[in-house]
């Protein structure tokens, strides 16, 4: 038998003002993309800001449907615009924050699994790490460097891809 060790590492930031300016602002206009959520059944609204190389911020928030689970949380919907509308302009930073009226979140809200395999599949496209910031409007900033500290046992396999 071999025992292994993972380790993950990430930034915790006390409150937002400690970030640089470029990072603040992101999580701030995280917060502005939530106006957008569609959120009726679950009202937990998701934002994502997504600053490119080129400095052009996206804007997602997560969309859902009476038919679940044909909605989408807000990183995928941030993601896929991505990839439909700027794969030439790759991506530098995703910060995402959440809320709801039903309690008060006071730690980071983390990606699901599938927002975070998408994630993968992008970072690996990009042949990059992405920092995402994780904005707790009432709490904690974490910053994390690339999937591998949020998903240390992604599945990705070189050879399904078709060169």
């Amino acid at each position: 038998m071999i025992n292994h060790e993972i380790k993950i590492a990430f930034q915790e930031y006390e409150t937002l003002t400690e970030l640089d300016k470029p990072d603040q602002l992101l999580c701030l206009d995280a917060v502005k993309a939530m106006a957008n959520s569609h959120s009726p059944y679950s009202k937990f609204r998701v934002g994502v800001a997504m600053r490119l190389q080129s400095g052009k911020i996206l804007y997602a928030s997560n969309q859902e449907n009476v038919a679940y689970p044909s909605g989408l949380c807000a990183e995928r919907v941030a993601l896929f615009n991505w990839g439909a509308n700027h794969p030439d302009d790759p991506i530098e930073t995703m910060a995402i924050t959440a809320h709801t009226d039903e309690f008060v979140i006071n730690k980071p809200i983390t990606s699901c699994g599938a927002c975070l395999q998408v994630l993968a599949e992008y970072e690996k496209k990009l042949d990059r790490q992405i920092n995402i910031l994780l904005y707790c409007q009432n709490g904690p900033v974490w910053k994390i460097k690339g999937i591998q500290n949020q998903l240390p046992f992604l599945f990705y396999e070189d050879r399904l891809i078709i060169q």
